[in-house]
Protein backbone atom coordinates (compact mmCIF):
# COMPACT_ATOMS: atom_id res chain seq x y z
CA UNK A 1 0.00 0.00 0.00
CA UNK A 2 1.62 3.13 -0.87
CA UNK A 3 1.78 6.40 1.76
CA UNK A 4 -0.79 8.05 -0.81
CA UNK A 5 -3.41 5.69 -1.30
CA UNK A 6 -5.30 3.63 1.76
CA UNK A 7 -7.12 1.15 -0.63
CA UNK A 8 -10.37 2.94 -0.49
CA UNK A 9 -12.79 5.86 -2.01
CA UNK A 10 -12.03 8.58 0.46
CA UNK A 11 -14.95 9.86 2.73
CA UNK A 12 -16.98 12.69 2.31
CA UNK A 13 -15.68 15.80 4.45
CA UNK A 14 -16.43 19.52 4.79
CA UNK A 15 -14.83 21.05 2.06
CA UNK A 16 -13.59 24.95 1.83
CA UNK A 17 -15.91 27.36 2.25
CA UNK A 18 -17.28 30.05 0.57
CA UNK A 19 -17.98 33.41 2.64
CA UNK A 20 -19.66 35.27 -0.58
CA UNK A 21 -22.92 35.41 1.08
CA UNK A 22 -21.87 37.20 4.12
CA UNK A 23 -20.58 40.16 1.77
CA UNK A 24 -21.62 42.52 -0.37
CA UNK A 25 -18.79 44.05 -3.17
CA UNK A 26 -17.41 47.39 -2.09
CA UNK A 27 -19.39 48.98 -4.36
CA UNK A 28 -22.38 48.47 -3.27
CA UNK A 29 -21.75 50.41 -0.15
CA UNK A 30 -23.22 53.70 -1.89
CA UNK A 31 -26.92 52.65 -1.45
CA UNK A 32 -26.23 50.29 1.87
CA UNK A 33 -27.58 51.00 5.28
CA UNK A 34 -25.05 52.62 7.65
CA UNK A 35 -23.70 50.78 10.53
CA UNK A 36 -22.07 53.40 13.34
CA UNK A 37 -19.91 52.45 16.13
CA UNK A 38 -20.37 54.58 19.20
CA UNK A 39 -18.28 53.80 22.72
CA UNK A 40 -20.60 54.55 26.37
CA UNK A 41 -20.69 58.77 26.90
CA UNK A 42 -20.96 58.98 23.12
CA UNK A 43 -24.56 59.83 22.78
CA UNK A 44 -23.69 62.83 20.57
CA UNK A 45 -21.62 61.06 18.52
CA UNK A 46 -24.66 57.90 17.56
CA UNK A 47 -26.93 61.07 16.89
CA UNK A 48 -24.33 63.10 14.63
CA UNK A 49 -23.95 60.80 11.48
CA UNK A 50 -27.72 61.27 10.97
CA UNK A 51 -30.57 63.68 10.02
CA UNK A 52 -32.74 65.32 11.80
CA UNK A 53 -35.41 61.98 12.14
CA UNK A 54 -32.69 59.33 13.13
CA UNK A 55 -31.67 61.88 15.62
CA UNK A 56 -35.06 62.65 17.25
CA UNK A 57 -35.54 58.75 17.25
CA UNK A 58 -32.52 57.66 19.34
CA UNK A 59 -33.39 60.95 21.98
CA UNK A 60 -36.48 59.61 22.00
CA UNK A 61 -35.37 56.04 22.90
CA UNK A 62 -32.66 56.57 25.71
CA UNK A 63 -30.52 55.04 23.09
CA UNK A 64 -26.97 54.63 26.00
CA UNK A 65 -24.17 52.98 23.85
CA UNK A 66 -23.81 50.39 26.78
CA UNK A 67 -21.51 47.16 24.63
CA UNK A 68 -23.81 45.03 22.72
CA UNK A 69 -26.78 47.40 22.26
CA UNK A 70 -27.93 47.49 18.95
CA UNK A 71 -30.43 50.23 17.40
CA UNK A 72 -32.18 50.32 14.41
CA UNK A 73 -33.00 53.69 13.30
CA UNK A 74 -36.44 53.24 11.16
CA UNK A 75 -36.28 54.55 7.65
CA UNK A 76 -39.60 57.00 6.49
CA UNK A 77 -40.89 54.03 4.39
CA UNK A 78 -40.36 51.07 6.80
CA UNK A 79 -36.94 50.23 6.13
CA UNK A 80 -33.89 50.59 7.85
CA UNK A 81 -32.16 54.03 7.96
CA UNK A 82 -28.94 52.90 9.92
CA UNK A 83 -27.32 50.74 12.61
CA UNK A 84 -25.90 51.97 15.70
CA UNK A 85 -23.80 49.49 17.44
CA UNK A 86 -22.94 50.19 21.26
CA UNK A 87 -19.05 49.28 22.32
CA UNK A 88 -19.49 49.83 26.04
CA UNK A 89 -15.93 50.92 27.35
CA UNK A 90 -13.96 49.99 24.08
CA UNK A 91 -13.29 46.51 25.58
CA UNK A 92 -15.34 43.27 24.35
CA UNK A 93 -14.48 41.22 27.01
CA UNK A 94 -16.14 37.72 24.83
CA UNK A 95 -13.38 36.52 25.09
CA UNK A 96 -11.26 39.59 25.02
CA UNK A 97 -9.98 42.26 22.32
CA UNK A 98 -10.82 45.75 21.27
CA UNK A 99 -14.75 46.30 21.19
CA UNK A 100 -14.98 46.26 17.33
CA UNK A 101 -15.48 42.98 17.52
CA UNK A 102 -18.64 43.10 18.71
CA UNK A 103 -19.54 43.92 14.96
CA UNK A 104 -19.92 40.01 14.75
CA UNK A 105 -23.41 40.42 16.62
CA UNK A 106 -25.04 42.06 14.03
CA UNK A 107 -25.49 39.44 11.13
CA UNK A 108 -27.82 37.89 13.58
CA UNK A 109 -29.57 41.02 14.86
CA UNK A 110 -30.13 42.81 11.33
CA UNK A 111 -33.21 41.98 8.50
CA UNK A 112 -31.38 41.07 5.28
CA UNK A 113 -30.00 43.85 3.17
CA UNK A 114 -26.40 45.39 2.30
CA UNK A 115 -25.03 47.52 4.94
CA UNK A 116 -21.56 49.48 5.20
CA UNK A 117 -19.82 50.92 7.71
CA UNK A 118 -20.54 54.58 8.69
CA UNK A 119 -17.98 57.42 8.13
CA UNK A 120 -16.17 57.33 10.98
CA UNK A 121 -15.51 53.89 11.10
CA UNK A 122 -13.23 53.03 8.03
CA UNK A 123 -10.11 53.30 9.97
CA UNK A 124 -8.43 50.44 8.89
CA UNK A 125 -7.42 48.87 12.10
CA UNK A 126 -11.16 49.23 13.04
CA UNK A 127 -12.90 48.58 9.81
CA UNK A 128 -10.55 44.99 9.84
CA UNK A 129 -11.38 44.02 13.40
CA UNK A 130 -15.20 45.11 12.51
CA UNK A 131 -14.92 43.19 8.94
CA UNK A 132 -13.19 40.42 10.28
CA UNK A 133 -16.32 40.12 13.22
CA UNK A 134 -18.74 40.18 11.14
CA UNK A 135 -17.20 37.36 8.84
CA UNK A 136 -17.13 35.41 11.67
CA UNK A 137 -20.40 36.36 13.58
CA UNK A 138 -22.46 35.34 10.59
CA UNK A 139 -20.84 31.42 10.53
CA UNK A 140 -23.72 28.88 11.06
CA UNK A 141 -23.41 25.17 10.80
CA UNK A 142 -25.97 24.03 8.31
CA UNK A 143 -24.97 20.65 7.25
CA UNK A 144 -27.41 18.36 9.06
CA UNK A 145 -30.06 20.90 8.07
CA UNK A 146 -32.79 19.30 5.74
CA UNK A 147 -34.02 22.19 4.67
CA UNK A 148 -31.42 24.82 5.40
CA UNK A 149 -32.53 28.63 6.15
CA UNK A 150 -33.05 30.20 2.24
CA UNK A 151 -33.52 33.58 3.08
CA UNK A 152 -31.64 36.44 2.05
CA UNK A 153 -28.79 37.45 5.00
CA UNK A 154 -27.62 40.47 5.55
CA UNK A 155 -24.20 41.65 3.89
CA UNK A 156 -21.40 43.67 4.58
CA UNK A 157 -20.32 46.03 2.10
CA UNK A 158 -16.48 45.15 2.08
CA UNK A 159 -14.76 48.06 3.12
CA UNK A 160 -12.28 49.79 0.78
CA UNK A 161 -9.07 50.44 3.59
CA UNK A 162 -8.96 46.17 4.49
CA UNK A 163 -6.86 44.03 3.00
CA UNK A 164 -9.84 41.45 1.38
CA UNK A 165 -7.41 38.95 0.60
CA UNK A 166 -6.31 38.41 3.76
CA UNK A 167 -9.58 38.83 6.01
CA UNK A 168 -11.12 36.10 3.35
CA UNK A 169 -8.27 33.63 4.16
CA UNK A 170 -9.00 34.00 7.68
CA UNK A 171 -12.60 33.79 7.35
CA UNK A 172 -12.81 30.71 5.06
CA UNK A 173 -9.76 29.22 7.39
CA UNK A 174 -11.83 29.87 11.16
CA UNK A 175 -14.97 28.70 8.95
CA UNK A 176 -13.46 25.40 7.86
CA UNK A 177 -11.93 24.64 10.75
CA UNK A 178 -15.51 25.31 12.55
CA UNK A 179 -17.37 22.46 9.78
CA UNK A 180 -14.41 19.79 10.76
CA UNK A 181 -14.83 19.90 14.88
CA UNK A 182 -18.64 20.68 14.14
CA UNK A 183 -19.30 17.32 12.00
CA UNK A 184 -20.04 14.16 13.99
CA UNK A 185 -17.51 11.50 14.00
CA UNK A 186 -19.49 8.94 12.73
CA UNK A 187 -18.88 11.43 9.30
CA UNK A 188 -15.70 12.39 10.29
CA UNK A 189 -13.66 9.53 11.34
CA UNK A 190 -9.56 9.50 10.85
CA UNK A 191 -9.99 8.96 7.20
CA UNK A 192 -12.04 11.98 7.08
CA UNK A 193 -9.81 13.93 8.52
CA UNK A 194 -7.31 12.66 5.82
CA UNK A 195 -9.46 13.62 3.31
CA UNK A 196 -10.03 17.04 4.50
CA UNK A 197 -6.15 17.66 4.73
CA UNK A 198 -6.04 16.61 1.25
CA UNK A 199 -8.77 18.73 0.50
CA UNK A 200 -6.49 21.62 1.52
CA UNK A 201 -3.55 20.42 -0.43
CA UNK A 202 -5.08 20.56 -3.55
CA UNK A 203 -6.23 23.98 -2.88
CA UNK A 204 -2.99 25.24 -2.76
CA UNK A 205 -0.82 22.46 -4.18
CA UNK A 206 0.52 21.03 -1.34
CA UNK A 207 2.12 17.30 -0.83
CA UNK A 208 -0.41 15.63 1.23
CA UNK A 209 0.62 11.78 2.55
CA UNK A 210 -0.52 9.55 4.85
CA UNK A 211 0.63 6.61 6.77
CA UNK A 212 -2.07 4.09 7.73
CA UNK A 213 -2.83 0.69 10.09
CA UNK A 214 0.14 -1.59 10.54
CA UNK A 215 2.14 0.52 8.14
CA UNK A 216 2.44 2.61 11.67
CA UNK A 217 4.25 -0.18 12.97
CA UNK A 218 6.98 -0.63 10.13
CA UNK A 219 7.37 3.10 9.47
CA UNK A 220 8.19 3.26 13.86
CA UNK A 221 5.03 5.23 15.04
CA UNK A 222 4.16 2.82 18.01
CA UNK A 223 1.89 5.18 20.24
CA UNK A 224 -0.28 6.63 17.35
CA UNK A 225 -1.05 2.65 16.53
CA UNK A 226 -1.58 1.68 19.86
CA UNK A 227 -4.37 4.18 20.71
CA UNK A 228 -6.20 3.63 17.15
CA UNK A 229 -5.86 0.07 16.27
CA UNK A 230 -9.08 -0.98 18.21
CA UNK A 231 -11.22 1.15 16.42
CA UNK A 232 -13.59 0.05 12.84
CA UNK A 233 -11.36 3.10 11.11
CA UNK A 234 -7.38 2.78 10.93
CA UNK A 235 -5.37 5.29 12.79
CA UNK A 236 -3.24 7.18 10.27
CA UNK A 237 -0.44 9.52 10.29
CA UNK A 238 -1.56 12.61 8.03
CA UNK A 239 1.27 14.70 6.75
CA UNK A 240 1.02 18.33 4.77
CA UNK A 241 3.94 19.82 2.98
CA UNK A 242 4.29 23.24 1.32
CA UNK A 243 6.83 25.75 0.80
CA UNK A 244 5.83 29.55 -1.37
CA UNK A 245 7.04 29.73 -4.59
CA UNK A 246 9.83 32.61 -3.73
CA UNK A 247 11.12 29.81 -1.06
CA UNK A 248 14.79 30.68 -0.37
CA UNK A 249 17.50 29.47 1.83
CA UNK A 250 16.30 32.20 4.66
CA UNK A 251 12.60 30.86 4.42
CA UNK A 252 11.15 29.38 8.40
CA UNK A 253 10.57 26.08 8.63
CA UNK A 254 7.06 25.78 10.95
CA UNK A 255 5.98 22.58 11.69
CA UNK A 256 2.50 22.82 12.95
CA UNK A 257 1.22 19.38 14.89
CA UNK A 258 -2.50 18.75 15.71
CA UNK A 259 -3.92 16.31 17.31
CA UNK A 260 -6.53 14.13 15.30
CA UNK A 261 -8.68 12.19 17.92
CA UNK A 262 -11.79 11.47 15.90
CA UNK A 263 -13.45 10.86 19.21
CA UNK A 264 -12.99 9.86 22.28
CA UNK A 265 -14.48 7.22 24.42
CA UNK A 266 -11.84 7.02 26.83
CA UNK A 267 -10.66 3.65 26.15
CA UNK A 268 -10.69 1.01 28.61
CA UNK A 269 -10.91 3.99 30.85
CA UNK A 270 -14.17 4.95 30.23
CA UNK A 271 -15.70 8.10 30.13
CA UNK A 272 -18.79 8.95 31.76
CA UNK A 273 -21.45 8.91 29.05
CA UNK A 274 -21.98 12.91 29.83
CA UNK A 275 -18.38 13.54 29.24
CA UNK A 276 -18.58 11.80 25.73
CA UNK A 277 -21.15 14.14 24.61
CA UNK A 278 -18.57 16.47 23.16
CA UNK A 279 -15.85 13.99 21.92
CA UNK A 280 -16.28 14.77 18.57
CA UNK A 281 -14.59 17.96 19.11
CA UNK A 282 -11.62 16.06 20.14
CA UNK A 283 -9.90 16.54 17.14
CA UNK A 284 -10.30 20.15 17.32
CA UNK A 285 -6.71 20.56 17.06
CA UNK A 286 -6.32 19.05 13.78
CA UNK A 287 -9.47 21.31 12.67
CA UNK A 288 -7.03 24.60 13.99
CA UNK A 289 -4.04 23.30 12.66
CA UNK A 290 -5.61 22.97 9.04
CA UNK A 291 -7.58 26.70 9.59
CA UNK A 292 -3.97 27.92 10.41
CA UNK A 293 -2.68 26.22 7.40
CA UNK A 294 -5.40 27.40 5.15
CA UNK A 295 -4.51 30.98 5.99
CA UNK A 296 -0.45 30.77 5.59
CA UNK A 297 -0.95 29.29 2.22
CA UNK A 298 -3.48 31.24 0.99
CA UNK A 299 -1.60 34.44 1.73
CA UNK A 300 1.26 33.38 0.26
CA UNK A 301 3.59 33.54 3.60
CA UNK A 302 7.35 32.86 3.41
CA UNK A 303 7.31 29.93 5.26
CA UNK A 304 8.53 26.11 4.38
CA UNK A 305 4.73 24.58 6.30
CA UNK A 306 4.90 21.16 7.57
CA UNK A 307 1.82 19.95 9.38
CA UNK A 308 1.13 16.60 11.12
CA UNK A 309 -1.86 15.05 12.16
CA UNK A 310 -1.56 11.57 14.30
CA UNK A 311 -5.33 10.42 13.36
CA UNK A 312 -7.26 8.06 15.32
CA UNK A 313 -10.17 7.14 17.31
CA UNK A 314 -9.76 5.67 20.81
CA UNK A 315 -12.52 3.04 20.85
CA UNK A 316 -12.91 0.25 22.63
CA UNK A 317 -12.45 -3.33 21.14
CA UNK A 318 -10.47 -6.95 22.47
CA UNK A 319 -7.30 -5.17 20.97
CA UNK A 320 -6.94 -1.91 22.83
CA UNK A 321 -4.63 -1.12 24.44
CA UNK A 322 -4.92 -1.33 28.73
CA UNK A 323 -3.81 0.45 31.69
CA UNK A 324 -0.42 -0.57 32.89
CA UNK A 325 0.49 -1.77 29.35
CA UNK A 326 3.69 -0.16 28.05
CA UNK A 327 4.40 1.38 25.03
CA UNK A 328 7.16 2.00 22.74
CA UNK A 329 7.64 5.50 21.35
CA UNK A 330 9.00 6.39 17.91
CA UNK A 331 11.92 8.07 20.03
CA UNK A 332 12.80 5.04 21.57
CA UNK A 333 11.91 5.60 24.81
CA UNK A 334 9.15 3.68 26.89
CA UNK A 335 5.73 4.16 28.50
CA UNK A 336 3.64 3.25 30.86
CA UNK A 337 -0.17 3.70 30.86
CA UNK A 338 -1.18 4.81 33.45
CA UNK A 339 -4.67 5.74 31.94
CA UNK A 340 -6.27 5.21 28.01
CA UNK A 341 -8.09 8.59 28.72
CA UNK A 342 -4.58 10.41 28.76
CA UNK A 343 -4.18 8.97 24.64
CA UNK A 344 -3.59 12.68 22.83
CA UNK A 345 -0.14 12.86 24.24
CA UNK A 346 0.77 9.53 23.47
CA UNK A 347 -0.35 10.37 19.10
CA UNK A 348 1.26 13.73 19.73
CA UNK A 349 4.64 11.88 21.19
CA UNK A 350 5.24 10.38 18.37
CA UNK A 351 4.33 12.99 15.58
CA UNK A 352 6.70 15.62 17.79
CA UNK A 353 9.47 13.05 17.65
CA UNK A 354 8.72 12.57 13.52
CA UNK A 355 8.94 16.48 13.49
CA UNK A 356 11.43 17.52 15.01
CA UNK A 357 13.87 15.19 13.36
CA UNK A 358 13.62 17.89 10.43
CA UNK A 359 15.15 20.68 13.04
CA UNK A 360 12.14 23.40 12.55
CA UNK A 361 13.00 26.73 13.79
CA UNK A 362 9.40 26.51 15.15
CA UNK A 363 7.06 23.89 16.21
CA UNK A 364 3.87 24.46 17.76
CA UNK A 365 1.30 21.37 19.02
CA UNK A 366 -2.68 22.28 19.65
CA UNK A 367 -4.16 19.94 20.97
CA UNK A 368 -7.95 19.75 23.33
CA UNK A 369 -5.19 17.84 25.84
CA UNK A 370 -6.49 18.18 29.37
CA UNK A 371 -9.43 18.88 31.27
CA UNK A 372 -7.60 20.88 33.97
CA UNK A 373 -6.66 23.38 31.38
CA UNK A 374 -10.17 24.19 31.75
CA UNK A 375 -10.82 24.37 35.35
CA UNK A 376 -7.83 26.63 35.45
CA UNK A 377 -8.79 29.26 32.30
CA UNK A 378 -12.20 28.19 31.50
CA UNK A 379 -13.67 27.62 27.82
CA UNK A 380 -12.41 30.76 26.39
CA UNK A 381 -9.07 30.62 27.22
CA UNK A 382 -6.25 28.02 25.90
CA UNK A 383 -3.26 27.64 28.05
CA UNK A 384 -0.02 28.58 26.61
CA UNK A 385 3.66 26.94 27.40
CA UNK A 386 6.49 27.79 25.58
CA UNK A 387 10.01 28.60 27.15
CA UNK A 388 10.97 31.40 24.64
CA UNK A 389 10.50 34.20 26.42
CA UNK A 390 10.01 37.00 23.58
CA UNK A 391 7.42 34.32 21.61
CA UNK A 392 5.13 33.67 24.50
CA UNK A 393 5.19 37.31 25.24
CA UNK A 394 3.91 38.31 21.84
CA UNK A 395 1.44 35.41 21.88
CA UNK A 396 -0.06 36.40 24.60
CA UNK A 397 0.14 40.54 23.66
CA UNK A 398 -1.45 39.52 20.44
CA UNK A 399 -4.00 37.35 21.57
CA UNK A 400 -5.42 40.22 23.58
CA UNK A 401 -4.92 42.55 20.38
CA UNK A 402 -7.35 40.70 17.97
CA UNK A 403 -9.76 38.87 20.39
CA UNK A 404 -8.21 35.11 20.14
CA UNK A 405 -6.09 35.27 23.47
CA UNK A 406 -4.15 32.42 25.33
CA UNK A 407 -2.59 32.63 28.88
CA UNK A 408 0.53 31.15 29.39
CA UNK A 409 1.44 28.52 32.05
CA UNK A 410 4.80 27.41 32.82
CA UNK A 411 6.67 24.19 31.45
CA UNK A 412 7.02 23.62 35.66
CA UNK A 413 10.62 21.12 35.40
CA UNK A 414 9.49 20.69 39.54
CA UNK A 415 6.85 18.34 38.48
CA UNK A 416 8.96 16.16 35.54
CA UNK A 417 9.31 13.59 38.38
CA UNK A 418 5.50 13.29 38.71
CA UNK A 419 6.35 11.27 35.02
CA UNK A 420 8.33 8.61 36.23
CA UNK A 421 7.30 5.05 36.18
CA UNK A 422 8.86 2.15 38.01
CA UNK A 423 8.74 -0.67 35.15
CA UNK A 424 9.47 1.98 32.14
CA UNK A 425 11.03 5.60 31.19
CA UNK A 426 8.62 7.32 32.27
CA UNK A 427 4.45 7.44 32.22
CA UNK A 428 1.92 8.84 30.62
CA UNK A 429 0.10 10.41 33.85
CA UNK A 430 1.30 11.53 37.35
CA UNK A 431 -0.16 10.20 40.55
CA UNK A 432 -2.84 12.41 42.25
CA UNK A 433 -5.21 15.03 40.37
CA UNK A 434 -2.38 18.34 41.16
CA UNK A 435 -1.15 20.32 37.65
CA UNK A 436 -2.43 17.49 35.36
CA UNK A 437 -2.36 20.41 32.28
CA UNK A 438 1.53 21.30 33.40
CA UNK A 439 2.19 17.63 33.12
CA UNK A 440 0.85 16.65 29.94
CA UNK A 441 2.78 19.76 28.49
CA UNK A 442 6.05 18.07 29.83
CA UNK A 443 4.98 15.09 28.84
CA UNK A 444 5.44 16.63 24.94
CA UNK A 445 8.01 18.80 25.38
CA UNK A 446 10.01 15.53 26.16
CA UNK A 447 9.14 14.60 22.28
CA UNK A 448 9.77 17.84 20.78
CA UNK A 449 13.80 18.36 21.72
CA UNK A 450 14.35 18.45 18.37
CA UNK A 451 12.35 21.78 17.57
CA UNK A 452 14.56 24.98 17.55
CA UNK A 453 11.90 27.03 19.17
CA UNK A 454 8.57 24.74 20.62
CA UNK A 455 5.28 25.88 22.26
CA UNK A 456 2.51 23.91 23.22
CA UNK A 457 -1.28 25.19 23.34
CA UNK A 458 -4.31 23.26 25.03
CA UNK A 459 -7.58 24.31 23.94
CA UNK A 460 -10.69 23.45 24.40
CA UNK A 461 -11.93 23.65 20.95
CA UNK A 462 -15.26 24.26 21.45
CA UNK A 463 -17.86 27.98 22.32
CA UNK A 464 -20.34 26.54 25.08
CA UNK A 465 -22.89 29.39 24.37
CA UNK A 466 -23.01 31.73 21.42
CA UNK A 467 -20.88 34.98 21.87
CA UNK A 468 -20.37 37.94 19.42
CA UNK A 469 -17.58 35.84 17.12
CA UNK A 470 -19.33 33.12 16.61
CA UNK A 471 -22.59 30.76 17.92
CA UNK A 472 -22.46 27.92 20.53
CA UNK A 473 -20.07 25.08 18.56
CA UNK A 474 -16.30 24.09 17.31
CA UNK A 475 -14.13 26.97 17.66
CA UNK A 476 -10.36 26.90 16.03
CA UNK A 477 -8.68 28.80 19.24
CA UNK A 478 -5.37 30.19 18.64
CA UNK A 479 -5.41 29.71 15.11
CA UNK A 480 -6.35 33.56 14.00
CA UNK A 481 -3.58 34.51 16.67
CA UNK A 482 -0.62 31.95 15.84
CA UNK A 483 -1.25 33.62 11.70
CA UNK A 484 -0.98 37.36 13.11
CA UNK A 485 1.99 35.87 14.93
CA UNK A 486 3.71 33.88 11.99
CA UNK A 487 3.00 37.10 9.66
CA UNK A 488 5.77 39.09 11.40
CA UNK A 489 9.03 38.18 9.62
CA UNK A 490 11.05 38.15 12.76
CA UNK A 491 8.84 35.30 13.99
CA UNK A 492 10.41 33.13 15.24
Amino acid sequence: MSLDDTGKTPPASPGLPSIAAHFAEAEEAAGAIPVSFVRENGEADAAAGFDAHGQRWLAAQRFKPAAKRVAQIPAMDGGVAGVVLGLGNGMAGEPSGPSALLAGLLPGALPAATYRLADGSEEPAVATLATLAWGLGAYRFQRYRSTPPAEPRPRLAWPVSVDRARLTAIIEGVTFGRDLINTPAGDLGPDGIEAATRTLGERHGAKVTSIVGDDLLARNFPMIHAVGRAAAIAPRLVELRWQPPSASSSTRTVTLVGKGISFDTGGLDIKPSSNMLLMKKDMGGAASVLALGHMIMATGLDIRLRILIPAAENAIAGNAFRPSDILKSRAGTTVEVGNTDAEGRLVLADALTYGGEESPDLMVSLATLTGAARVALGPDLPALFCDDEALASRLVATGQAIGDPVWRLPFWSGYDKGLDSEVADMGNVADGGFAGAIIAALFLRRFARGAQTYAHIDMFGWRPAARPLGPKGGETHAARLLFEVLSQADVP
